[in-house]
């Protein structure tokens, strides 16, 4: 049976002791498929999220002419074991002008990206496309680099759909702006060996500032080329909702806790559970300290003692929904003060960069701040929670759920993009969930309390 449209969050109300398993990280896994995709024979990923992103890039994947074999997890029902074979750099299947090869990417920014570029190194014609949301997503400056590579590519508005033209590695130098978006950096990175491209990268002062794309030079240099096993480790993103839960629960004593945490700082949201102080830091950056897991910290900070600001949000503006604007927006409901400084920016459609109003060019990162102030738990209001199709605003409300009385979550299943499993989680019963209350709500009333499959978002 599907997920309710609509479901209700009661709040816990004792103390919970858990240790919960989350599955593993999106980013490790699309990455590692591409590059075991690359690689020269036969290499199986363990511990690989299964869920609606990764599964695209697996049908693309295999769209593409590549074998590949996908087994169940015994140890994390929403992981697989997936063996890829490697054809080292060959891409067997493709289209032609006329008909090109279609490879639909949903709205998984890390499958357009990548794919993108590596479909350049096949000989034929692909067209990607994705749903709207996509479709509105930053691509330009990748495709402008694939174009300085002397690879033909042809857009309406550079951006998605697009139709690719490869032609197979050849030798190229290209720049590339990843102001906008990391995704480009990595997805050039990623094929560069094979292509024989030379990139220079531009947009940011520091490559310090760019955590995702050390991810993925990290996972190049230590990638199996042929015939090995490569290990995914969890989600870090997805754990902080179950960090989030147990600060909720008490900030003094976190006993929720997330198994078998990660130890190499592959991913920057693996630092999520130092901040996790009694109180909050009064200032948390997203290029310097945290990545996506920041949504989970601004749902925390109403029961701080002190304001807290949130800076360097510029790209959560291009991703699966505005992200700014609908954490202000949906945190308003509940009776909570924010305040956007960056709302004399807009988003500008057409072109997909922010500009001020007066229609001049702002760099993304460094200006966009929001403010969130204290509130005492009581005066927060019961509040319908639009999600925006967005897998993190469902989950990050549904934790502000496990506190406060009557948070209801619009389109809960929008959690399949991550984290299938995820309302699963917060239901079963301790150590390996938290026990809460889910109900299904129907014309304002409750109407079934779920449980099990009832919970699975397919």
């Amino acid at each position: 049976m599907a997920l309710s449209e609509l479901i209700e969050i009661v709040p816990l109300d004792k103390p919970v002791r858990a240790e919960i398993t989350v599955p593993g990280s999106k980013s490790i896994t699309n990455r590692a498929l591409i590059l075991a995709a690359l690689a020269d024979g036969e290499v199986t990923l363990t511990g690989a999220l299964w869920s609606e992103d990764t599964q695209i890039m697996v049908e693309c994947l295999q769209k593409l002419g590549f074998d590949i074999r996908v087994e169940n997890d015994p140890a994390e029902f929403c992981n697989r074991t997936i063996t890829v074979k490697g054809l080292g750099g060959k891409i067997p299947n493709a289209g032609t002008a006329e008909k090109p090869l279609e490879l639909f990417v949903g709205n998984a920014g890390t499958a357009a990206r990548f794919l993108s570029a590596f479909v350049c190194l096949g000989n034929g014609v692909y067209r990607l496309s994705g749903v709207a949301r996509m479709h509105e997503r930053p691509q330009a400056a990748l495709f402008q680099a694939l174009r300085e590579l002397d690879y033909r590519v042809e857009s309406e508005n550079n951006k998605l759909p697009v139709k690719i033209f490869g032609e197979g590695p050849k030798k190229g130098k290209c720049r590339v702006s990843i102001e906008e978006s990391s995704q480009f950096a990595s997805a050039l990175l990623l094929c560069a060996k094979i292509g024989g491209w030379e990139t220079e990268f531009c947009g940011v002062s520091n490559w310090d500032e760019m955590p995702y794309v050390e991810m993925t030079k990290r996972m190049i240099e230590n990638f199996p080329n042929s015939n090995f096993q490569f290990s995914i480790e969890p989600d870090s993103s997805s754990g902080s909702y179950f960090w989030a839960a147990g600060w909720l629960q008490n900030p003094n004593q976190i006993t929720i806790q997330v198994k078998s945490w990660p130890t190499s700082l592959l991913q920057i949201d693996t630092e999520f559970p130092t901040f996790l102080k009694p109180e909050l830091p009064e200032k948390l950056s997203r290029r310097l300290e945290l990545g996506d897991s920041i949504m989970t910290a601004v749902i925390l900070a109403p029961f701080s003692k002190h304001q807290v600001q949130f800076t360097d949000l510029g790209r959560l503006r291009l991703q699966e929904s505005e992200r700014v604007k609908a954490l202000q927006k949906e945190l308003t409901k509940c009776g909570v003060e924010v305040i956007d400084h960056g709302a004399k920016i807009r988003l500008e459609k057409g072109d997909g960069f922010l500009v001020m109003e007066d229609g001049t060019p702002i760099e993304m990162e460094g200006l966009d701040t929001l403010e969130v102030f204290p509130v005492k738990p009581n005066q927060l209001c019961r509040a319908e929670i639009e999600t925006y199709n967005d897998h993190r605003m469902a989950m990050c409300f549904a934790i502000l759920g496990l506190k406060v009385p009557g948070i209801k979550i619009k389109n809960p299943a929008c959690v399949k993009k991550t984290f299938p499993n995820f309302f699963q989680k917060l239901a079963a019963q301790p150590p390996h969930g938290l026990g809460a209350e889910i109900w299904e709500i129907k014309n304002g009333q409750r109407t079934r309390k779920l449980s099990g499959e009832d919970l699975f978002a397919e």
